[in-house]
């Protein structure tokens, strides 16, 4: 198996932690990365057990400054990046009494403008590289705005829109990107809703199937679970009369 060296954002916790545990188990190099990486006490002592292959460098995606110097100073660690993955992520519900702008700016700076402030000054580097893949970790509420998730929802939304839209550019560079759209996952971000989560799985499991599909498929989406991507992707083709009365029903 070939050695990769892989950027992830949004390292400390849920699914990213559990990605940074596989791929170093696999012998992969990973940079980890999140706002507190240098200071997180799991990813220190995974960078004690694996202090060769294991860099900690923090960033919050949510500040448009540095980037370039962040990108430069990532890269000269390494020299090449092989696989870019994109896990960083804000949640909130809000109800229609608790909307309010900051949140909504919040959600929108982490879930897409930080994958954008990142994509630019790196598309240079992969594309004097002439190769790689961008992996972004988005999300199945993509698939149709539910309630009380819209904040979080549209911007991953407008994510899966921007990796779409660029992946033929992309491909002709020999640069792949894929989008992954997974359900519920058992994080510090679920943890805030207060209703029945179907087909919740833990974080091992989830990055597990992650990391087994980026190895075996060469597709543009890795969706799961099967049932509830099924059921969205059903609601996404209904005409809006049949799906927004489904959704009505979960208020």
């Amino acid at each position: 198996m070939k050695k990769l060296t892989i950027w992830i954002v949004g390292a400390s916790s849920g699914i990213g932690l559990e990605l940074v545990k596989i791929w170093l188990k696999d012998g992969h190099n990973i940079i980890a990365s999140s706002r507190e990486s240098s200071t997180s006490q799991v990813l220190n002592e995974l960078q004690f057990s694996y202090p060769c292959t294991l860099e900690l460098i923090d960033v919050d995606v949510s500040k448009p400054i540095f980037m370039d110097t962040l990108v430069e100073q990532v890269w000269s660690r390494y020299g090449q990046i092989d696989r870019w993955f994109y896990n960083a992520g804000s949640y909130d519900v809000m109800k229609i009494e608790e909307w309010n702008v900051q949140a909504f700016e919040e959600m929108n700076s982490t879930n897409y403008l930080g994958a954008v402030r990142l994509m630019i000054p790196l598309s240079k580097k992969f594309l004097l590289q002439g190769y790689g893949e961008w992996v972004w970790n988005v999300s199945l509420s993509s698939y149709f705005g539910l309630p009380y998730g819209g904040a979080y929802s549209a911007p991953k939304a407008a994510l899966i829109n921007l990796a779409e839209s660029i992946q033929p550019e992309l491909a002709s560079k020999n640069i792949a990107i894929k989008i992954i759209n997974h359900g519920f996952v058992k994080t510090r971000l679920t943890s805030k809703n207060n209703f029945k989560m179907p087909q919740l799985m833990e974080p091992y499991d989830a990055a597990n199937k992650i990391a087994s599909e980026l190895k075996n498929s060469s597709g543009f989406e890795i969706r799961f679970p099967r049932a509830l991507s099924w059921f969205l992707s059903l609601i996404r083709h209904l005409p809006y009369k049949i799906s927004l009365f489904i959704t009505q029903k979960a208020l």
